[in-house]
């Protein structure tokens, strides 16, 4: 079993060029997300359309406004007749304006719709990283996800505010320009017609180039962000083990990778643009000379020549935007592709498209011929297994690390499904449950003991949202908790901070053991929730631990014993199997690998 991920090979783990079939694979997952965002919007997309098409049409309209001006309005002023003028006057600031407020309204727009869409794609990513398996977060590079919701964001930012006022806007004006230039003067149409020639083998040259530089950008970005994310998270492991020299080493290499390739890609855009300009001045020139023997024949009128001179002129401008523009462009194109790549993955733990009602369990787990592995064609993790666990019932697994107890408890709270054979709760296999169901009826308890930034009171009521202030410190209380909130600066109400920063490890973990009180589950998993306490914060949280147990079904993996003979039963797990079976004293008695560990213990005491 394995999470399928598409090939995401250009970013921080990148490895190589994607194959063709890869690559048509990605673009069509990009141009589904992309027409899944612009779906909502679409209406507004064809009122923007109709104000661009205008306000082009109205900017474009200008020089030929001038040119009928020059050439009928002057004529007739001298010859007494101020209307013509008047009329081209009017005709010239009437589509100024007219283009100005479109202009502006269709800009003003894409921003608004382009932040809709942007909100509705950060809103998107984050639900789907949430709702994702333990598969997914355990293989899925966190540095990764970060660089989704960050700059790949970001990239995608400067596509939506910018793109229909550049890559339309500015693309309709050459359309305009090129169809009017030819309809006033054939001739100077063919010259502008030729001299397009370089500058489209140019502009192709530039897109290929700033395509590849712009794709190493992002990877080289991604990198560099995952670094970073890592290096972070993981600063107790920096600081013990002296690596910070190593990692800015590493971090020195890889922002120098990235800022050669930032400059591979300046270079290239420092090569395009004063090209385009060149050619945008000589195109002027051209026009200018060929238009000015066709005045002088009397070929061609005065106002006609300024006006293509204006047009020529005002050709290159969107040529040049596009050109400033298309940097970003192609960093948009990545980045949706990397984020529809990995909003592709599919879990291997799904919800049941028709789940069977449990809303209240008895707690009775069963293991029928259970067998699992993490990879399709890796080892077998546990053998095949069949357990039953009565209602009630207090388990403690024990055995070596890697044994498997771990992934026993994450079968039975559905973080990965079995490979082979059926996890069961009161006789329903736990993929035939709904996870509203299997949240309300399995909690389990982890080492870390993890506290979210908020108050002691918020962290708690994480066990049961929407718990009154009441029934949080009754589960405080009847946990042992209460007496060591009550002496925090604010009590229920004080910050832990991220991380509980206010509060101590074995406090952090009466608080988690408040929180699966809130919840009361049927089915209580513990993994390794006392191994990291001293012995002080142990005796504080053995108490509560006892209390958090009741009578519920209970599942708790523990290398000290002091936790493991409060249970019931003992299961010792050895390669995958469980060995032994019995309570702790049959255990002891019967001398095997249990009754070692107890021996060894007891020496220690």
């Amino acid at each position: 079993m394995t999470t399928t991920a598409p090939t995401d090979r250009d970013d921080a783990d990148g490895g190589g060029a994607l194959t063709p079939a890869e690559a048509k694979a990605s673009r069509k997952r990009s141009f589904a997300l992309l027409g899944e965002l612009i779906a909502p919007v679409k209406g507004q997309f064809a009122i923007m359309a109709v104000m661009v098409v205008v306000a082009q049409l109205a900017v474009v309209a200008g020089p030929a406004i001038i040119a009928w001006g020059i050439d009928h309005g002057l004529p007739s002023l001298l010859e007494g007749d101020p209307w013509p003028a008047f009329q081209a006057a009017v005709l010239a600031v009437g589509a100024a304006i007219v283009g100005g407020v479109l202009t502006f309204g269709y800009v003003r727009q894409s921003v608004v719709v382009g932040q809709r869409m942007l909100l509705a794609l950060r809103r998107k990513v984050f639900r789907f990283t949430q709702k994702q398996d333990l598969e997914f977060h355990e293989s899925y590079t966190s540095g990764r996800i970060v660089s989704r919701q960050t700059s790949d964001m970001e990239a995608l930012r400067e596509l939506l505010d910018s793109g229909v006022n550049v890559m339309v806007g500015a693309s309709l004006s050459m359309v305009f320009t090129i169809v009017l230039i030819v309809g006033m003067d054939p001739v100077t149409g063919l010259v502008m017609l030729l001299m397009l020639i370089p500058c489209v083998v140019l502009t192709v040259w530039f897109q290929k180039r700033s395509s590849i530089e712009y794709r190493a950008i992002r990877t080289h970005s991604a990198r560099l962000i995952v670094h970073f994310v890592e290096a972070l998270a993981g600063i107790r492991a920096v600081k013990a083990f002296r690596k910070e020299d190593r990692n800015q080493a590493e971090f020195d290499r890889l922002a120098q990778d990235y800022r050669d390739a930032s400059m591979r890609s300046i270079n290239v855009f420092g090569i395009y643009q004063p090209a385009l300009r060149v050619l945008a001045n000589v195109t002027i020139a051209a026009v200018l000379v060929v238009g000015g023997f066709r005045v002088l024949h009397g070929d061609l009128q005065v106002g006609v020549l300024v006006a293509l001179v204006l047009y020529s002129r005002r050709f290159f401008q969107p040529v040049d935007e596009i050109a400033n523009f298309y940097n970003a462009f192609q960093s948009a194109v990545a980045a949706l592709e990397k984020i529809a790549n990995l909003l592709a993955v599919q879990p291997h733990v799904k919800e049941s498209p028709e789940p069977t009602p449990l809303p209240a369990s008895d707690g009775q787990v069963d293991f029928e011929d259970v067998s699992f592995r993490y990879t399709e064609d890796g080892p077998l993790v546990l053998q095949p297994m069949d357990l039953h666990i009565p209602a009630g019932q207090t388990i403690a697994l024990v055995g070596q690390t890697g044994a498997g107890k771990s992934t026993v408890a994450k079968l039975i709270a559905r973080f990965y499904d079995a490979t082979e054979g059926a996890v069961r709760l009161d006789g329903v296999d736990l993929r035939d449950i709904s996870m509203e169901d299997l949240t309300r009826n399995i909690v389990m308890v982890t080492q870390e003991a993890y506290l979210f930034s908020g108050t002691v009171a918020d962290n708690i009521a994480l066990g049961r949202p929407g718990a009154s202030r009441e029934e949080i410190e009754a589960a405080a209380r009847a946990i042992g908790a209460d007496e060591f909130i009550e002496k925090l600066p604010y009590g229920y109400d004080t910050d832990v901070n991220k991380r509980g920063g206010r509060v101590s490890a074995g406090q952090r973990q009466l608080i988690s053991f408040a929180r699966a009180f809130l919840a009361d589950p049927r089915v209580l998993i513990l993994d390794e929730a006392t191994s990291s306490l001293d012995i002080p914060s142990e005796r504080m949280v053995q108490e509560g631990l006892t209390k958090l147990l009741g009578r519920r079904t209970s599942l708790i993996i523990a290398h000290r014993l002091t936790t493991v003979m409060i249970a019931d039963r003992v299961l010792v797990v050895h390669d995958g199997k469980v060995v032994e079976d019995g309570s702790p004293t049959e255990l002891v008695a019967a001398g095997g690998r249990f009754a070692a560990l107890y021996q060894a213990w007891q020496e220690s005491m």
